[in-house]
């Protein structure tokens, strides 16, 4: 892998380590026009017009289902709908991270964000696009596929801007 490639690649994981530290203690907050909580199973699920912000990271979709472990932690949230978003905002940055995909799900403990099928991508103007992206946050690792379980091969797009 080239330094540049390397660089852009690191890029996009450590403002998602580094903000999910800080915005841990955030409270979470919620809209939605309709919630089905489960508690015995440990799931919430969201419907229509879904908007999740906790600190500077916001989840959004026409679904959002929370689900936690025996803990009572959360431990995974999946976003659904035509455009699913994931949005970070770190202060050292001048523009946020975001993502778009029909489904977006981030898996807490282990610390990975998978967008799946027309799954796009951005952040300081290098952009990302294919039809699966995951991203495992600590090993600062980038995955990309073209191929999506029930869909066409989505090929995979990378614009990389120079270093400045």
């Amino acid at each position: 892998m080239n330094a540049s490639l390397r660089t852009a690649l690191f890029a996009l994981t450590l403002p998602l380590a580094t903000a999910a530290m800080a915005q841990s203690q955030a409270p979470i907050e919620v809209e939605a026009d309709r919630l089905d909580l489960d508690q015995r199973a440990g799931t919430a699920v969201y419907s229509g017009n879904v908007d999740i912000r906790q600190g500077e990271m916001q989840l959004r979709g026409e679904r959002v289902e929370i689900q936690r472990n025996d803990s009572g932690e959360l431990s995974r949230a999946i976003a659904t709908g035509e455009r699913a978003y994931l949005r970070n905002q770190l202060e050292d940055q001048e523009t946020p991270m975001e993502g778009w995909a029909r489904r977006i799900v981030y898996h807490v403990a282990e610390r990975r964000v998978e967008l799946i099928d027309q799954a796009e991508l951005t952040q300081q103007g290098d952009r990302f696009q294919g039809g699966r992206l995951e991203y495992f946050i600590d090993q600062e690792v980038v995955q990309a596929r073209s191929d999506v379980s029930g869909s066409d091969n989505q090929r995979i797009r990378m614009t990389l801007q120079p270093e400045q």
